[in-house]
This record gives structure tokens, sequence and C-alpha cells, in this order.
């Protein structure tokens, strides 16, 4: 059964960052956050993985099912999706950074499942600061924003990804682009949709590389 949080303000996750900020240190910290109320009923915080010299930093909406249970990022269905196309894109998984707006879990339950659900705008605001000591720690070329969720909490609420998908924007912390998030991919709803998703998908990713400086 859900505990329900009181109806509060979140005093977010600034007040948990600790003063020395390393990548293991963030992690190990981000652990103990009380931010939001969604630590409340997800199994663990999951926090970014990858090496400290990645380029490219993917930040997806928030972790699934089994990155919860796991601790880890994009390990379930749509981890496997962005691994494949990672590849068939000429980018090398083991050099970029996978991380999330979000470090819990939020979602509803159905019987035995655990279904996704849209973290709120407030939570979103809350992990911020998680987001961007990672980042600012990495220094990437290029944060690429996987969906909507994760592209307006750099680019802002009015931020379309139907009208800005794969366009380079400038931003505090790196160039920005977005595509959509592999899920998405996953629920199209007949196997040439999920095809053709796909492949403009990893024509996105193709275009990411080429964005990168030689």
């Amino acid at each position: 059964m859900s505990i329900s949080a009181p109806k509060a303000k979140f005093i977010g996750a600034e007040a948990f960052l600790p003063k020395k900020r390393t990548l293991p240190v963030l992690q190990e910290a981000a652990r103990s956050c009380r931010g939001c109320d969604l630590y409340l009923n997800a199994t663990q915080s999951v926090f970014g993985e990858g090496p400290t010299s990645a380029r490219l930093v993917f930040i997806g909406e928030q972790p699934g099912n089994e990155e919860d249970k796991q601790g880890h990022p994009f390990v379930g269905p749509a981890g496997r999706i962005l691994d494949r196309a990672l590849e068939e894109a000429g980018i090398d998984r083991s050099d970029v950074y996978v991380t999330n707006a979000v470090k819990h879990f939020r979602f509803e339950e159905r019987g035995k499942r655990r279904i996704h659900k849209k973290p709120s705008a407030a939570e979103v605001d809350a992990c911020e600061p998680w987001l961007e000591a990672e980042v600012r720690l990495l220094k990437p070329e290029i944060v690429v924003c996987l969906g909507a969720t994760a592209a307006q909490s750099l680019l802002g609420s009015k931020f379309r990804l139907t009208k800005e998908r794969g366009k380079p924007l400038d931003h505090p912390w790196a160039r920005v682009v977005a595509t959509v998030h592999p899920s998405a991919i996953l629920r199209a709803p007949d196997e040439t949709g999920r095809h053709e998703e796909y492949a403009r998908f990893v024509a996105d990713l193709k275009k990411i590389r080429g964005m990168l400086h030689v």
C-alpha cells in the first residue's frame, strides 16, 4: 500500500547536496534525499552512471520499475532500446553518461503491477539540484534530453518536443538536444509504428553524434 505524504511544499534536494561534490559522493548522498515525497514509496534512489569523461549525457524522465529494483538507470526495456540504438548510431554506450531528471520512481499500483506515473512539475523542480550537480561536474559537450519531461526540466514548460526535436539549443550547462524517450517507441501502436519510430530515433542519435567536436 502506498504511503501518502503530508500536503506540504517540497523542501527540494539542495539541502541534501554535500559540500564535497564528486559523482560517487553525490550518488551516496542521494540515497538519503527527502527533498520531495517520492522517496516514501520508491525502493531506492537511482542516480546517474557513466564515465566522468563522457561527452554525451542522456537525461530521461525518471527510473522505471526495473531501475527502481536494481538501482541502476536504463536497465529495463527502454534501456535496452537505447543501448541498441546507440550501437546502430555509432555511439559507444560505455562513453556516455545516463541519468534522469527525477531520481525516484513515481508509480501507481494496479494489482501486483507498479505502473509508471509522470512526475509532477514540483517533483521535477525539487530534484533539479542533483541533475545540475551531475552535469556541472561532467561538463559534457552535449546533453540529450529523452522525452518532454526531461527537456522541459532544462528548457522550461513552454518547450515543445514536436517543434524542437533534434535542434541544438543553448543552455548554461551545455548544448541541449531533445528527442523522444525510448519508451515512446515501445508504446507505438503496432510493429510498423515501432519500426518507424525506432528508425527516426536512431537518425536523431546519428545527428547528435555528428554535432560532437572531432
